[in-house]
């Protein structure tokens, strides 16, 4: 898994926030901090949209926190959404069913170069093309 890119589905980035589960909160902290530490974390503007919708909704996150949160990982670049990953994201939920916005996550995984997709939401060891998805609740990050 070493030299490969991560896309970061929004749950990830919630647990981290999560003060109810501390399990889940220690391990979403884990992958944030060795996808920082080894430069090879991806997302998307829709994952960070969805981040603060729900940090602040369910989770109660502080908006200047949630704020403060989202522009820190928009320094992972997400990739502008175009027509051609709309384009994409049809392609998706065409051939494997997949909801409109899970489509559009695979395709801002694949425009983003990623091996990995790190999601609760989608059955681990499924594969889009050639993105494999991990739970990260289920799968630690890599040691080296």
């Amino acid at each position: 898994m070493n030299g490969a890119r991560y896309f970061v589905d929004s749950n990830l980035l919630l647990y981290a926030h999560d003060k109810s589960d501390q399990v889940k909160r220690a391990q979403a902290k884990a992958w944030t901090a060795w996808l920082w530490e080894n430069a090879c974390g991806a997302l998307s503007w829709q994952v960070l949209q969805e981040f603060y919708f729900n940090a602040i909704r369910k989770f109660g996150v502080p908006a200047v926190q949630a704020r403060s949160y989202l522009k820190l990982m928009s320094e992972w670049n997400p990739p502008d959404v175009t027509m051609g990953m709309i384009e994409r994201a049809w392609h998706w939920t065409d051939q494997t069913q997949v909801s409109f916005r899970d489509g559009l996550i695979v395709a801002a995984a694949e425009r983003t170069r990623c091996s990995f997709l790190l999601s609760e939401d989608f059955q681990a060891d499924q594969e889009f093309g050639s993105i494999t998805i991990l739970n990260p609740f289920k799968t630690p990050p890599p040691t080296s």
